[in-house]
Formats: structure tokens, C-alpha cells, sequence
């Protein structure tokens, strides 16, 4: 039996509700990991990612295994150890690092230069597993070949076919029987590569599934297409994940396809830059207008900043750069997403997911 599982509770067309269960606890699901690449979530800590609702938080292979190396991690305490959170953790294999590095790619692996020495580094799809396995992460990622978009069809065939290779290689690879290993789908912005990728990488028989290369620059309908085609051909009793993806609009779109969970820097990124999310629109706290605004971000939030603080208060932290305001603008953020998907669990389960989705969508556009 796999270290990790997911059982089905409730469908709603093909949005649905369910359980992960993780050896470090549950996860109900459509959910959203906070991203955690060092070890951490940007200006937050594991008391407030518990406060705001976080059931499993994301980390990087790639930059832990150069700072300060897994074997540094597995010293002290594996990463739930390492960052003092118990509850689950998955870890990206490093094959994002494919957009944003441009590495070497051959049928070996990838091989890099370190964004901290200039180093040379090489990740297989061995290495990528044995360094999950080292960090203790209790789902790891196969290492993957994303494709940045647009991109020939050609170039998504090709990098289709060697991620499907090389999760083979890492199934052959993986060691620990209390940890688990997901596959991941690519295929570009092409339905039928993405469909012939799912059925692939299904029949290694993962116990969850990412789905790679989206989020990257598509358009919402090549994204929903690619969806449309991937994820029926996973298995029902698998988790299905979209990788990368964290605007309002992109969850619910991929929650009515059937995707259970999600990572991304959104809302610690926008809180950083000023930004705030909330359930009639963005608002960027950097305005004039907010200088003497009494109110709160947003009336429904029960967030810190929410509760206590106005606008105008935030605003003057933000333009005299006191870290509070990061620190205050990502736990609403935060906030917001997970009341997001916990509202949409609550729709799923009622049998209103569609006018949820839609109520959410009118109410940020003011229709």
C-alpha cells in the first residue's frame, strides 16, 4: 500500500471532495500548498501557516540540496524537523528549474550552475529521488521536462516522452516505502500530447499525479483544454495536482475539472508587493487613496491584518518599508486562498460548486 492515498467523499460534476492521507496527517482536499522553497514560507512561520488554516506546505529539492544540503536536513530531523512543521510536506523534484535556470537537459539529467557559487550541479531522476527521500518529505516529485510556451509541438513531444522516461527511472529509484512518489504529466499546450502523457505516466501506476508545464504563460482556455484532456485519463483513487497554479480564477476553473490540489507563490509574492487579495479585487495597498481609509482589506476576512488593522495603517507600513507589512499583507493573502478553497470543499459537498464558482467570479470583476 502506498504511504500516501486518497479516498473520494462527494462529487459535484467533476469537482470533488476527498482525503490525502499522509504519513505526517491528512489533507482535505481541493486544497493549496503554501510554497516553503528554502524552507520556508517568505515572511510567515509554521505558527501562522497553522493559524491561517495551511494542512501541507511545498518545498524545493533544488535549493535544498544546495543550501544547506540534504544531508545537513536529514541531521536535523528531516524537513519536518528542520522547519517545525508536523504536518505534511511535499517537494518539488527540481524540474521547474528547467524554465527558470535553463539548464543542460540530456537523456542523463539536467546539470545547472548554482545560483549561489556558479557551481556545477547535476540532478538525475535518481538524484532528484534519493535527495527527496534524504530531505524526508512525505510526497516527492518525479523530475520532470516542462517546456516553456509557446513552444513547438515537436519540442512538448519530445519533452513529453523523456519525462515519462525518466519516471521510470525514478520509480526504479525510490527506496522508502513510508514515503511516496508522484508522477507528472506534460505535453506542452497540446490536448492530445497531454492526453497520451496522463494515460503514460497512469499506467506506472503513481498514487498521485502532478500536471507540469501549466501556469507558465497560457492562456485560461489552453490551460482548461490541457485539463480537459489530462485529467480524465488518471486514475479515479490518485490525487490529481496542477503545479504552480494559484490565481482565483485558475483554481476553480481546474477544481471543476476534477483537480484536488495546488501549490504557488501568489499570495506571499503579491503581499510582498504590496498587493492584496480579496473577495471584490485586488487591491494595491501602495494607493493614495488608502492614506486616511479606516476599513479593513476586506469586511469578511478574519485574518491579523483584517481584524485589527485599517488600510490606512497598512499602506503607511508598506511605503515606510517596516517588514510588518509583508509579514501582515501575506497572512491575508494566505488567508484568503485557503477561505477560497475551504469554500469551495463546502460547495462541492453541498452540491452548489458551479454558482459558487460563478458568485466568486462576479463579485472580483463587480458584476
Amino acid at each position: 500500500m502506498s504511504a500516501v492515498t486518497w479516498t473520494g467523499e462527494r462529487t459535484d460534476g467533476r469537482a470533488r471532495i476527498g482525503t490525502m492521507a499522509t504519513p505526517h496527517g491528512t489533507v482535505q482536499t481541493p486544497n493549496f500548498m503554501p510554497v516553503g522553497t528554502r524552507g520556508t514560507v517568505k515572511t510567515v512561520d509554521v505558527d501562522d501557516l497553522a493559524t491561517v488554516g495551511a494542512q501541507i506546505v511545498l518545498a524545493n529539492t533544488y535549493h535544498l540540496m544546495l543550501r544547506p544540503g540534504e544531508d545537513v536536513v536529514a541531521q536535523l530531523g528531516e524537513l519536518h524537523g528542520f522547519m517545525a512543521w508536523d504536518g505534511p510536506i511535499l517537494t518539488d523534484s527540481g524540474g521547474y528549474q528547467v524554465l527558470s535556470l535553463e539548464p543542460r537537459i540530456s537523456e542523463a539529467g539536467l546539470v545547472f550552475r548554482s545560483t549561489y557559487d556558479g557551481a556545477r550541479v547535476e540532478l538525475t531522476p535518481e538524484r532528484a529521488v534519493t535527495v527527496q527521500e534524504t530531505l524526508g518529505s512525505d510526497i516527492a516529485m518525479v523530475l520532470d521536462v516542462p517546456v516553456p510556451l509557446p513552444s513547438s509541438r515537436a519540442d512538448a513531444e519530445a519533452a513529453m516522452q523523456r519525462t515519462t522516461r525518466w519516471a521510470e527511472r525514478a520509480l526504479a529509484a525510490k527506496r522508502r516505502d513510508d514515503r511516496a512518489l508522484f508522477g507528472i504529466v506534460q505535453g506542452g499546450a497540446v490536448p492530445d500530447l497531454r492526453e497520451q502523457s496522463a494515460k503514460d505516466v497512469a499506467a506506472l501506476g503513481f498514487p498521485g499525479y502532478g500536471i507540469g508545464g501549466l501556469a507558465v504563460g497560457e492562456s485560461p482556455e489552453e490551460r482548461n483544454r490541457a485539463l480537459d484532456a489530462a485529467v480524465p485519463q488518471l486514475p479515479h483513487m490518485a490525487v490529481r495536482y496542477v503545479m504552480g497554479l494559484g490565481d482565483t480564477e485558475g483554481i476553480l476553473a481546474a477544481i471543476e475539472r476534477g483537480v484536488d490540489l495546488f501549490d504557488c507563490v501568489i499570495p506571499t509574492r503579491l503581499a510582498r508587493h504590496g498587493k492584496a487579495l480579496t473577495r471584490t479585487g485586488d487591491i494595491s495597498i501602495k494607493r493614495a487613496e488608502w492614506i486616511r481609509d479606516r476599513e479593513p482589506l476586506d469586511h469578511a476576512c478574519t485574518c491579523l491584518a483584517c481584524r485589527r488593522h485599517s488600510r490606512g495603517y497598512l499602506r503607511h507600513l508598506y511605503t515606510t518599508g517596516e517588514p510588518l507589512a509583508q509579514r501582515l499583507l501575506s497572512l491575508h493573502n494566505l488567508t484568503y486562498t485557503f477561505d477560497l478553497l475551504r469554500g469551495a470543499r463546502e460547495a462541492i459537498a453541498d452540491g452548489r460548486f458551479a454558482a459558487y464558482h460563478r458568485g466568486i467570479v462576479q463579485a472580483r470583476i463587480g458584476d
